[in-house]
């Protein structure tokens, strides 16, 4: 009988052990909010001419100057030989590979263009110009490098004040602002002037500026023969009245002559010159008044004639072209779905997917033997450089920085999700599952909207959607009517009727989720940021479901938010400009929706966003205190459109999120 109770004893203590160290495994498996500061990132791999290395763009959190920084590291073509190569960005390979050009900071300021030798020490700063470069690329021949950039002009006007007393302290003088756009988020006030291209020695020097004018240059294409550079631009008179138009032009290196290309009513843009010289693959669309268009994928002849529409069966936007060594065709990233892969339009028609899978993939190069490289990221792996050849796309991973910081935690299950909404709408979504997930418990969920309105919630790797999981929430995030990646039915279901029925595609798919039964209809809860703080300020207005929200950077009246923004399109997203019919944009603001609020709703914003300025979440506090529904109003510093730029900010984000929820979580 004693044994009998001793083995009885020895058997309970063995299960508490065992229940013990279980917990101990699934709380040190969570993950936590802190390993934020450990993801590494990756960008903008390129292949060197001749195959056989890589360089590419290594980002890290800065925690000491709560900043993100950049370095350039380099690595043989299968992944081996990993290694750091400067601190810089945006790197080019010159043609005969010896040499890359990068950007980094330099004299006199701001960020300028280096050369270093690839198997050298040193680099050689090779401008020193007062604005940023921006958009560089090589000549055909290797002795120079073209960009674009700032040039400052302002029409003059000129006051006579009176003589200033000796010793006087007055105001410095006005800003006068004569431009349409004149400010921009992340930027602030912008310089009066123009972007023009220039060339560089590949040694250095004075850089030479080849097109004149006030208008606007971008983009910089080379013609292999190096005899030209082709760019977008719109030469007409009153050019910052004209609303969706641009053209294709090419000028003359040596003469600065230039010739114009296309003459469309309405968009073409990034052209793209085939190896032979021949062709011009290039993007665009004819006008339209449509809130939402997909762009189309042509190409023509090297003087403007002949253009045809190529992929004309391919409902999505092409981005980031790459011709065929053969000049075959046309290869081109395209977001699909909610994915992103590699595709192939053919000079004779249609369009092929070459990459395959349930993933996002940008390919950022594509070398003369097929290999294309470029980076990759899914469910459950933040982004990692990748390559295949483009004969046979068996996507090869050569970079797996993060695995070391992910080995021991145990991510949420994503879970996709179709299902049917107002007018027979198909809509996309995923659902994040806590890691230790029981289907026979309740939990709580958080609902998060993506912005834009036009924008696509995706496949990829999301660490505070994990992290959400790994709070015991279960997360949904879809694609509404007006994402961007569905086609252009699709994306343009929301023209004059935004916030509108996407609001029912939301509530559709919360009902989808509770019906599989593992959901406290009780805790709901709901934010989103930019056009997800407008349908989320939308939401407590017409229902009274959700436990709590947070309505993030948000539009809240768009009768006060169209003079306001950083540019004047969004005039354009209206019937009718407010002063003549302003029923819409009142029919349209959440502001006229407050006198229904119950819900709980904490506001966030950065206090010098210049997108959603920050009055727009004044005006919904103001009014949600009015009317004594709780709320609070989180103002972060430093901080433009967003509220996580700087690392920190994310924290406190994340934080006064789980805090503002928590406080009204229903027992």
């Amino acid at each position: 009988m004693k044994n009998t109770r001793t083995l009885i004893l020895l058997g309970c203590l063995i299960l508490f052990l065992s229940s013990m160290t279980e917990s101990f495994a699934q709380e040190k498996n969570k993950l936590k909010l802190e390993q934020f500061f450990d993801i590494i990132s990756v960008a903008d791999p390129q292949i060197s001419p001749d195959g056989k290395e890589i360089i590419y763009t290594r980002g890290w959190v800065d925690k000491v100057n709560d900043s993100r920084r950049n370095e350039l590291f380099i690595m043989n073509a299968d992944g081996s030989k990993n290694r750091f190569f400067t601190k810089g960005s945006s790197p080019a390979w010159s043609p005969d590979g010896a040499r890359i050009a990068y950007m980094s900071s330099g004299e006199p300021s701001g960020s300028q263009i280096f050369i270093k030798y690839k198997d050298s020490e040193g680099a050689t700063q090779i401008t020193r110009v007062e604005k940023t470069p921006s958009n560089m690329k090589w000549s055909p021949d290797g002795k120079f490098i073209a960009f674009n950039m700032l040039v400052p002009y302002s029409e003059p006007w000129n006051i006579k004040m009176p003589e200033r007393p000796k010793g006087a302290k007055w105001t410095d003088g006005p800003k006068v602002i004569t431009q349409m756009n004149y400010k921009r988020d992340r930027v602030g006030y912008l310089e009066e002037g123009f972007t023009h291209i220039f060339i560089v020695s590949a040694e250095g020097g004075t850089p030479r500026q080849i097109t004149q004018g006030n208008w606007n240059h971008s983009g910089v294409e080379w013609t292999p023969d190096g005899k030209e550079i082709l760019f977008t631009s719109l030469r007409v008179e009153e050019a910052e009245y004209e609303y969706r138009q641009s053209n294709v032009y090419a000028v003359n290196v040596e003469t600065t002559a230039i010739r114009q290309l296309t003459d469309r009513n309405g968009i073409d843009r990034s052209p793209v010159v085939s190896p032979d010289g021949k062709k011009v693959a290039y993007v665009g669309y004819d006008w339209t008044d449509d809130t939402y268009i997909e762009n189309k994928l042509y190409i023509m002849d090297i003087d403007g004639k002949n253009s045809k529409e190529l992929a004309a069966d391919f409902d999505r936007s092409p981005a980031s072209m790459f011709w065929a060594t053969d000049n075959s065709g046309v290869y081109f990233n395209a977001d699909y779905n909610g994915t992103r892969n590699l595709y192939f339009a053919p000079i004779r028609g249609g369009h092929k997917q070459v990459s395959q899978g349930n993933h996002l993939l940008t390919v950022s190069d594509i070398n003369k033997n097929g290999t294309a490289v470029g980076i990759m990221t899914d469910y459950h792996t933040p982004a990692e450089v990748i390559a295949f050849n483009v004969t046979n796309p068996s996507l090869k991973n050569l970079t797996s920085l993060n695995e070391s910081m992910l080995k021991n935690v145990q991510l949420g299950e994503v879970e996709e999700l179709w299902y049917k909404s107002t007018d027979d709408f198909d809509v996309h979504g995923w659902i994040v599952k806590p890691a230790d997930f029981d289907p026979t418990k309740k939990y709580p969920m958080i609902l998060v909207i993506h912005g834009g309105p036009h924008g696509m919630y995706n496949v990829g790797f999301n660490f505070t959607w994990q992290h959400h999981a790994a709070e015991g929430y279960v997360v949904l995030y879809t694609n509404p009517r007006g994402s961007s990646g569905y086609g252009s039915v699709f994306g343009n279901a929301i023209k004059n009727d935004y916030p509108g029925k996407d609001y029912d595609d939301l509530m559709n798919g919360v009902d989808e989720v509770i019906k599989k039964g593992f959901i406290d209809e009780k805790n709901l809860f709901v934010y989103g940021g930019s056009g997800g703080g407008v349908l989320t300020s939308w939401i407590v207005g017409h229902t009274d479901r959700f436990a709590a929200a947070s309505v993030n950077f948000p539009v809240i009246n768009w009768l006060s938010f169209v003079g306001n923004t950083d540019g004047v399109s969004w005039y354009k997203n209206f019937k009718e400009y407010p002063w003549d019919d302003p029923s819409e944009h009142i029919r349209r603001s959440p502001l006229m929706y407050v006198g229904n609020v119950k819900t709980p709703t904490m506001l966030m914003c950065g206090e010098d966003d210049l997108r959603t300025p920050i009055s727009q979440t004044e005006e919904f506090y103001q009014a949600l205190k009015v009317l004594k529904v709780p709320t609070a109003m989180i103002r972060f510093q430093n901080e433009y459109h967003g509220t996580g730029t700087n690392p920190s900010n994310y924290m406190r984000t994340q934080l006064y999120l789980y805090s503002w929820f928590d406080k009204y979580k229903r027992k």
